[in-house]
This record gives C-alpha cells, structure tokens and sequence, in this order.
C-alpha cells in the first residue's frame, strides 16, 4: 500500500514538474529588454500558480490510497499517563526448601525450620511494595506453604513526616534488636536462633499495631522507636497472651516495644551498629499479670575498603532477658546467640553460631526446659549470583534434660525472582 502511494504521488510530482518545465521554455523564448534580465530573482519572491490541471493531478495522485492508509499513531502518553504506570508494586517471590537429618526428635523452635528428616518446604514468600502517593508506602509479606497462605505482614509507612519522624501502621514485626524485624531469606543460618523462638515464637514478634520511629539530628547516627501492637498470637506473642486472646479491657492489655538504634563508623574500614530493646504486656497467667522482655545486640563488621575483592567480617550477638509474673511468683530465664560469618568473596561464607538459653522450674510454656540448652552450628554458603544461594549447615543440640544430644545436617536451597531490594544493615 504504501508503496503505491510513493508510486502515484512520483508520478504527480513528474506531470507538474512536465507542466512547468514547457511554461519555462516558452517564457525562455520571449525577449526580455533591461536591467531586469541580468538581476537574480527576488529571494521573497512569491511561488508561481499551480494551475488547476497540476492541482487535480497531485489530488488524485494523493486522494488514491486514502481509503487504505493506516490510522494516525497515537500520541505518547502524558506525564500523568506514565506516572500512574510507574506505580505498579515491585514484586518479589523467595524459595527456600531443605533437606536435612536429624539424629533424633528435633526441638526446632522457628516455624520455618527444617524440622524433620527429608526434605522440608519451609516457604514461598512473596514481597509486594511501593510508594501510593508521596505520602505513603506499602509493604506487604505473603507466605505460601504446604499449610495455606499467611498474610506475615502488610503495613503503611509515611514518606513525608517532619522533623525525621516516620509512621508505621499495620501488621509487622517489631524492631526488637537485631533478628526479629527480619526474614529468613536474610539470614546467614538456616533456623532461627533459639533465644528469639522461645521468648517470642516461630514466627517472630508481630502483630497489629502502630509504631513511631525518630531519627535524631546527634552528631551520631541515633533512631528511637516506639510501637503498640496486639498481645495475642502462639507464633508471635509467645511471652504475652501468646493464643490466649483474651480481649483489650484497658490500654495495659496493648504490647509495648522500645528500642535505640546507634550506628558508629570506626574509620572506614570497620563499623559498629549496637541497640538497647526492651517488651511490656500482659500474660494469660492471671489478672493483671505482666511480661517484660529486655535485649541488647552488637553487630561488628570489618570490611576492608582498599581491598580489590569482596571480602568481609560480621560479629553479631544479641542477648535478652525475660520476667513472667505467675500467680504469686515470677519466672526469669535468659538467653543469647553469637555468631561469626566471613564472606570470603561474592561467592563463598563461612560461619559459626553459638546459641544458648537457659531454663526454668515450673515454666507454665515450656514444663520439660528446666535446665540450660546449647546448641554450636556450622555453615558454609555459595553464592551463584545475587539471586540464589545453597547453604550447607550442621549443628550440635544439647538440651541438658535429654540424654543424648541431636545431631543435625542441613542442605539448603534458596532462589528469588523479581525485584529485589537491598538489606538492612
């Protein structure tokens, strides 16, 4: 089609160059007396008349195809128009699946924990985010398993606020040190430490609530953090009303978490981040019956900035101590985790953790734990690009109330597809 076009409008285009060509010559051919033969045309000079036979040529030259011409392109699309598109969510999706053996029962405390011999689904996260206006941000956490689909965390986040100050609203998990707020594809050891699963659940302290952080204008990096969220939840409130729902009756029934955040540069090469957390709310165990939780964390890194590779040293522990009120009495129990991780390049790490927590007479939660339990793991990574990982971990459990320690092996697989954020420090 298009080619006939070019074809008829030549042809036009030849018929009036034709056309005015002869008028030329015969205009050639008459005399032409004074100074008017010898001066150049006037370069405003209007264009001579098409006459009407030229112009019935080239409209029917150009009029021939207009009945098989395509449409007009539309038009880009507005500012407004590509803003609305650029608004569609990141999405992420996490595999992480193991195989693992265990020398007898386990006592895996994380709900996505290998925690039998063979192989072990432990989840299909999705991670959904972005900004709705400038405003607000929304986050969102959807875990697949075997078992059905949990929403783990949808919250909105403020993008605006003054003076350093940022709200939170939703489901999420607070910021108790260092580990809570974080999830497993993040992590450097295949389960969860076992101080954090028994003080708060296999799931992490969360629940729904409000929380308000400010970033102090110190000369320092300092964050305070303040958050009021529910006190139920056998997963996520192990310590507080834990699955006991019993209702909010006053604003004591509601789980309060503080934290400080302070992050210090220690000359390029090494960095320290160190935080102070402390938990209130109520237990199931009585009227008026209260839990307290307080932590500490120190996470040291070593990264030398000279270094042609990609080559680091993370130290982190985090330690917590727990009061239950019972009725005419109270339970105090600690526990602690430490581990050592080196990223030897982008591709290999190695690691070592160290957990322990010890135990109480009479705990209402847990009635066997009453002595001390250790537990030593072992973990070497390969990174084959950003976006997977196989992890190889083995362990030493030792809970002193049995008679033989579990000994446990662990292959694990973990690969993400889609948008991918960086992690926390």
């Amino acid at each position: 089609m298009a080619r006939r076009t070019t074809q008829a409008v030549f042809a036009a285009v030849l018929a009036v160059a034709a056309v005015a060509t002869a008028r030329v010559d015969a205009e050639a051919a008459e005399p032409v007396d004074g100074p008017a033969a010898d001066a150049p045309p006037a370069a405003d000079a209007p264009p001579a008349e098409v006459s009407p036979e030229e112009l019935e040529a080239i409209q029917k030259a150009l009029g021939g195809d207009a009945a098989d011409a395509p449409p007009p392109a539309q038009p880009a699309p507005s500012s407004v128009g590509a803003a609305i598109q650029s608004m569609n969510p990141d999405i992420s999706l996490i595999l992480d699946g193991a195989l693992s053996y265990f020398s007898s029962d386990p006592l895996q405390v994380g709900a996505h924990d290998p925690n039998h011999t063979g192989f072990t689904f432990q989840q299909l996260e999705m991670h959904i985010s972005a900004n709705v206006d400038p405003f607000f941000r929304l986050d969102g956490n959807l875990v697949f398993s075997p078992f059905g689909v949990e929403v783990e965390e949808a919250y909105a986040t403020t993008l605006g606020l003054p003076s350093g100050l940022q709200l939170r609203a939703g489901q999420f998990l607070t910021r108790f040190g260092r580990i809570n707020n974080t999830h497993p594809h993040s992590w450097h050891f295949v389960d969860q430490p076992l101080v954090n699963g028994k003080f708060f659940g296999g799931e992490g302290n969360r629940g729904l609530g409000v929380e308000l952080s400010w970033l102090t204008p110190l000369p320092w990096y300092v964050e305070l953090i303040g958050s009021v969220n529910d006190a139920t939840g056998a997963a996520t409130a192990r310590s507080f009303f834990g699955s006991d729902d019993l209702g909010i009756n006053g604003l004591g029934d509601f789980l309060y978490t503080v934290a400080l955040k302070q992050f210090f540069d220690l000359g390029g090469d090494w960095s320290l981040l160190w935080g102070l957390s402390g938990q209130a709310g109520p237990n199931a165990t009585g009227n008026g019956n209260r839990s307290t939780i307080f932590g500490t964390d120190v996470h040291l890194r070593y990264r030398p900035l000279d270094y042609a590779g990609r080559t680091s040293v993370e130290l982190t522990v985090e330690a917590m101590a727990r009061n239950r009120q019972i009725p005419d009495d109270s339970l105090s129990d600690w526990g602690l985790y430490a581990q050592l991780v080196w990223a030897i390049d982008s591709e290999w790490e190695v690691g070592a953790r160290f957990d322990t927590v010890s135990g109480v007479a009479n705990d209402y939660l847990d009635p066997e734990e009453v002595s001390e339990r250790h537990r030593t793991a072992l973990e070497v990574a390969f990174y084959p690009s950003h976006f997977s990982r196989i992890r190889l971990q083995g362990a030493l459990d030792q809970p002193s109330w049995r008679d033989d320690p579990i000994w446990t092996a662990t292959l694990a697989l973990e690969v993400l597809a889609g948008a991918h954020g960086a992690h926390s420090y």
